[in-house]
């Protein structure tokens, strides 16, 4: 845990000072302070403390790059908590937000708006459309489990991946039929990114971090009761079908919130968890407080690659986590196969 806060300082450090356009860390820890309101008394020739000809400095650490390490904070420590949480309640390694056709709605939703229906709601308008689409994939995932025998996490699965594609394809039919024009924004969005972080919008990242972080750390015992068996749990007085919807319902809700603001970042949220695991141990409440802290560090990290690999050009992050990602699985299953 000491070693995931001392990360992410170092990486939020790194992450403000580290662009398109170098900032010395004197220069950053300077205009931090003066935001904080920490610059002491005011010298001739500066603005609290900081020389008049550095302002320029300061508005790009104050008004663009904190916000942007704020988001990867609150979207990695949200996806590694919702991995860690469809995890357990699925009893499923490779269960993350991806599976269950959650980001693949809100992908569609944003991409409606992109491509057909356009900004006629303000700056609102992506995000909004996104967590409809999140929303509803959840609720079709939901209605296709309550109308079959038996409600078991493999059906939940099933229904999971069936509305992923769903969605998909109705993502990739939007992007052909609508203006063509959008089509590059479409894909920048679609593979995740932070350069549409403000901090009008942080709220938002925050909002869906912490409604994962606290029901899970509210539900800890609950969620330990499923590490031993759904017959067990039930025997502990926990009811397991009722705790596997909520849990994917508010699972629901934070994705569609976190891919509203920040695109569709795969690999996270099944990673996290896996790594988190040895360090933690099984059990929630230090899980899910390590998955948090490890997810921020991972999507601070890649975004600091995505915006530093091809100067001044910026990758979608998306690229630098699916890359991991796929190193990730590959090492596993021979690890597994050792």
């Amino acid at each position: 845990m000491a070693a995931g806060a001392a990360a992410i300082a170092a990486l939020a450090l790194l992450s403000i000072a580290y662009g398109s356009t170098v900032i010395a860390l004197s220069d950053v820890i300077t205009a931090l302070g003066h935001a904080a309101g920490l610059d002491g008394d005011l010298v001739p020739g500066s603005v609290g403390n900081i020389p008049v000809a550095k302002i320029p400095v300061a508005k790009i650490v104050v008004d663009l790059r904190l916000p942007r390490t704020i988001m990867a904070i609150c979207v990695g420590a949200g996806l590694g908590v919702i991995g860690a949480l469809l995890q357990t309640v699925t009893r499923n390694d490779l269960a993350d937000p991806f599976l269950f056709g959650l980001s693949s709605g809100a992908a569609a939703g944003a991409v409606s708006v992109i491509t057909i229906f356009g900004d006629r709601f303000g700056i609102w308008t992506l995000p909004v459309a996104a967590f409809t689409g999140g929303i509803l994939a959840a609720r079709i995932v939901l209605l296709l489990v309550s109308r079959v025998r038996g409600q078991g996490p493999e059906r939940l699965i099933l229904a999971g991946l069936a509305v992923s594609f769903m969605f998909i394809a109705l993502t990739n039919y939007l992007v052909f039929a609508g203006d063509q024009r959008a089509a590059h924004s479409v894909l920048f969005w679609t593979m995740g990114g932070l350069g549409l972080a403000r901090w009008d919008n942080v709220g938002l990242a925050a909002l869906g971090a912490c409604t994962i972080l606290a029901y899970g750390l509210w539900n800890h015992r609950k969620l330990d009761a499923f590490l031993a068996g759904e017959n067990a749990a039930e025997s502990l007085g926990v009811p397991v079908v009722r705790m596997r919807r909520t849990a994917f319902l508010v699972a629901a809700f934070s994705t569609a919130i976190l891919v509203s603001v920040a695109g569709v970042i795969g690999f996270v949220g099944l990673m996290i968890p896996h790594l988190s695991r040895p360090l933690a141990g099984p059990l929630h409440l230090r899980l899910i407080a390590s998955c948090a802290l490890f997810g921020a560090v991972l999507l601070l990290a890649s975004d600091l690659l995505a915006r530093t690999l091809l100067p001044p050009q910026e990758l979608p992050i998306g690229i630098i986590t699916s890359s991991v990602g796929a190193f990730f699985v590959v090492t596993m299953l021979i690890r597994n196969r050792s």
